[in-house]
């Protein structure tokens, strides 16, 4: 492989941040504490194969498409991990479900004083207008087919009644597509039949929408984020997430070679080797026969899994499309 002209100085300018350190992932050097100042962890560059056409999460198709919307849309009940300590980690937007009449009946819990990114509240009506859009549109109907009604018990509760038992009900909910979007940012904002009126401002998440155009997408830290602050403590450790659509693999490797890329999705066997063989970069299979390489001073990954259970470490509960 070619010389890497930038590692040294990509290692030196990630020393200090909450998401990355010099050193190798198994090479017994100490993760950073979570403690460190949130967003102080500048720009990570991921180089991904799909397009990106949607931000609406209902619509997601591909995995690049998921990747962003699991930033910026927080599904109901997924739970989200600290920077460096996926074995610390909390219940998300849902705080607490439980299911009557036979698991055809699930009461969720809301956690409290969450704001979307438009400052609209999160609360049950939110909801209920999120999962009226689930009835009422064959992308939300493919994914929860048994889904009946939906209530609200009070504003921080809601019910979800099912055509059929369901015991894995809440984790059907933790589905990147089903990502809770502002009802003002829906049309309309009953959620009947809507449709995403527009990009920016739509989620709860960790990470809003800065830029977009047909071949990247930024993202830049949600500062009033519900997981930030001393409480919580949750990150997120970055400032920025840059998605850069590269459709040639052999491209978006020679970027991480080159170090204009720190993660680079889907590569071959035949590319995994070569970056196999480089000591400063890791490599993590997938189901489908593809690979992430990744610099090795990235941090927050898991290197003896493979990609469908990447943890939160580093971004927010982050999602395969696999």
């Amino acid at each position: 492989m070619p010389s890497l002209t930038r590692r040294g100085a990509l290692c030196a300018a990630l020393s200090a941040c909450a998401l990355a350190g010099c050193g190798g992932d198994d090479d017994g050097a100490p993760a950073l504490s979570s403690a460190t100042p949130q967003g102080e962890g500048g720009t990570l560059v991921w180089a991904v194969s799909d397009p990106l056409n949607t931000t609406d999460p209902l619509e997601a198709g591909t995995r690049t498409e998921q990747l962003v919307a699991r930033q910026v849309n927080e599904p109901l009940t997924a739970r989200v991990s600290g920077p460096f300590d996926p074995e610390r980690s909390t219940a998300g937007l849902v705080v607490d479900a439980r299911s009557s009449a036979g698991d055809t009946v699930w009461t969720l819990t809301l956690r409290d004083g969450v704001l979307f990114q438009d400052d609209e509240p999160f609360n049950a009506a939110a909801v209920q207008a999120n999962a009226t859009r689930w009835l009422t549109t064959a992308a939300g109907g493919a994914l929860l087919p048994d889904l009946v009604s939906v209530d609200a018990p009070s504003p921080g509760q809601v019910r979800f009644a099912l055509a059929s038992p369901d015991p894995a009900f809440p984790k059907r909910l933790s589905d990147p597509r089903l990502g809770i979007v502002s009802p003002a940012a829906l049309q309309p904002e009953t959620g009947e039949g809507a449709v995403v009126s527009r990009a920016l401002g739509t989620g709860t998440g960790a990470f809003e929408i800065r830029e977009r155009d047909g071949n990247q997408v930024l993202l830049a830290r949600n500062t009033r984020w519900w997981g930030t602050g001393a409480r919580i403590d949750l990150g997120p450790a970055l400032e920025q997430l840059e998605f850069k659509v590269t459709p040639s693999s052999s491209l978006r490797l020679a970027m991480l070679d080159a170090g204009e890329a720190e993660l680079a999705d889907e590569l071959d066997l035949q590319q995994a080797d070569q970056a196999r063989e480089d000591p400063l970069l890791s490599v993590l299979p997938s189901t489908s026969g593809t690979f992430l390489g990744l610099e090795r001073s990235v941090r927050g990954i898991d290197s003896g899994r493979e990609i469908p259970a990447l943890s939160s470490a580093w971004l927010t509960g982050l999602a395969a499309a696999d």
